[in-house]
């Protein structure tokens, strides 16, 4: 594809939430950038984010501890270099949010937002720290209980207003150009992209492209995520001939809302950390059974001991309560919470939440290093979509939006130590616009929903030998009806995210297929206990499974 309709930029960046929006502006001062949405701006999962982001501001906390308590929750997995430079640079990622105008809330209770927008002098040490699950330490940033929003919000105001960076909506990306010289690595050289609105496939060229699309959450039927959770870059990623890691890692969050009119809305896990209580139907507490750290264990043994006192029970959900805590406290530290659940008819200051897990977090994802640098030059991934080896076997509360903002801007210094000695590619071919006949609607929704059934009931909290079988051989028949449907039809974004879906699901299967040890977030009932070695599960597009020890370099 040649000519004038091939638009070009220095960046092309795939995703429009924390990680895309950070490095749009850390590398809009030295390249003209777009930032590629495939629905509006704000639905990426950071929008929804209630938590916060993990950092070091207390004199009482420490790096170290910030460090091991990451590498604790991982379950043996986590690569300590990778941690060290997370864990040590995301205080410099909070200030630089404060410096964007992100209203975090302080100890006295305010934001640090002026009228106009700007940030006012806030010192980190007036941050309000909240505690979350296996944090030794206060050490969560947050802005109330809409962390996610307040960034996003902040973010996407100041991108809007740079002139370097543009702007692309309702745009999905199919794939990854790739041009392969010949006996040197494969080059990127831009993406094929649909317009929603024109229903046309073109070409958008790009010395670099930043893969930040999320993670796949939606593979699940149970998920809190949004529906563009679709691992579409871990798909592309995966299509374009790049690895991929630990993607049988999937972390359920314990307390997803039980309500039928917000099956995907997240209590998060701060809740648990201002004291609010696990219990059964009859008011009993059952968390310590489980571990001595109660309601505040890591995320994996929460949920898997909600699954288990469910199912021995016969329950459909468990319940969270708040309603011993101070009333005023409860509103001025959850006030989106619960201005939505008095909507839904509970009033959590005097009832309880029933609650059950869902899918929430793709731990594994596209091989990088801590610049965000994948298997192919010119190809970056940061955020959710990536294995950078940072979370190990099971992320730790918060840590997920620190490692979007440190690995942006590393990732913004490696292009920008590249830009001036990368040209643009050479020609691009046409997309194949072959396919003659609309889509057929009913299969792709039946697909749709037949996949997620099948992740939620065989590859779900707690998984067996037989389990992960009966879910190859459904997905494999589920991936040919996909893949005609695809050669044959028209092309629409629903299309786009069930193909990235089934591959991605096939990923999680064969990474939890491989693993024969119950670790972290993988819990296999044929195989209870740990392997003597800690490894992660490493995916080749040539089908080859690797085992690579934690300690060990992922580039």
């Amino acid at each position: 594809m040649t000519g004038p309709a091939v638009q070009k930029f220095d960046i092309l960046i795939i995703g429009s939430g924390a990680a895309g929006l950070t490095l749009a502006l850390r590398a809009a001062p030295f390249a003209k950038v777009a930032v590629l949405s495939k629905a509006s701006l704000e639905q990426g999962a950071t929008f929804y984010a209630q938590g916060g982001i993990a950092a070091v501001l207390d004199d009482r906390d420490s790096l170290a501890s910030h460090i091991d308590d990451t590498m604790t929750v991982g379950g043996g997995l986590c690569h300590r270099d990778m941690v060290e430079h997370v864990v040590g640079n995301s205080a410099g990622a909070v200030q630089w949010l404060l410096e964007q105008g992100v209203p975090f809330s302080t100890r006295s209770g305010a934001g640090n937002r002026r009228d106009g927008g700007e940030s006012s002098s806030v010192d980190l040490s007036s941050l309000h720290l909240a505690q979350e699950g296996a944090h030794s330490h206060r050490r969560i940033i947050h802005a109330t209980d809409a962390t996610g929003k307040a960034v996003f919000q902040t973010l996407r105001r100041r991108a809007s207003e740079h002139p370097a960076i543009e702007l692309m909506v309702n745009r999905t990306a199919i794939d990854l150009v790739v041009h392969d010289p010949g006996g040197a690595r494969r080059r990127c050289a831009g993406v094929y992209v649909l317009d929603d609105a024109t229903r046309r496939v073109s070409a958008i060229k790009a010395r670099f492209v930043v893969l930040a699309t999320g993670g796949a959450s939606k593979s699940y039927l149970y998920t809190t995520n949004p529906d563009s959770a679709s691992g579409d870059g871990i798909a592309m990623a995966w299509r374009a001939g790049c690895r991929v890691a630990n993607m049988e890692f999937n972390q359920f969050h314990p307390t997803c809302l039980f309500h039928p009119h917000a099956r995907s809305f997240l209590i998060t896990e701060a809740m648990r950390g201002e004291g609010a209580r696990l219990e059964l139907a009859d008011g009993t507490r059952f968390m310590t059974r489980f571990d001595s750290r109660g309601e505040l264990s890591s995320r994996d043994i929460v949920a898997r001991a909600i699954d288990h006192e469910t199912k021995r029970l016969g329950e459909d959900c468990v319940y969270l309560n708040i309603t011993h805590r101070p009333a005023d406290l409860v509103r001025e530290r959850f006030p989106n919470i619960y201005r939505r659940l008095q909507e839904l008819g509970i009033d959590i200051t005097r009832d309880r939440i029933p609650v059950v897990p869902a899918a929430h977090y793709t731990c594994g994802g596209v091989i990088v290093n801590r610049d965000g640098e994948t298997d192919i030059d010119n190809l970056y991934a940061i955020g959710e979509t990536t294995f950078s080896g940072l979370h190990g076997a099971n992320r730790i509360a918060s840590n997920s939006l620190s490692e979007c903002f440190v690995i942006a801007f590393s990732a913004a210094q490696s292009i920008r130590r590249k830009i001036g000695d990368t040209p643009f590619a050479g020609a691009i071919q046409d997309w194949p616009n072959g396919r003659a006949e609309s889509g057929d609607d009913i299969l792709v929704s039946h697909n749709w929903d037949e996949l997620r059934r099948c992740m939620w009931d065989y590859v779900g909290i707690v998984r067996s030998d037989a389990r992960l079988r009966r879910a190859e051989k459904r997905l494999a028949m589920l991936r040919e009806e996909i893949h005609e449907h695809f050669r044959r039809y028209h092309i629409s974004r629903d299309m786009l995210e069930l193909r990235n879906l089934i591959l991605v699901a096939g990923l999680i299967v064969r990474g939890a297929g491989a693993r024969k040890e119950s670790r972290g977030l993988h819990f296999n009932l044929d195989h209870p206990g740990l392997l003597s070695e800690a490894a992660d599960t490493v995916l080749t597009p040539a089908g080859h499974t690797d085992l690579l020890h934690g300690d060990q370099p992922l580039s």
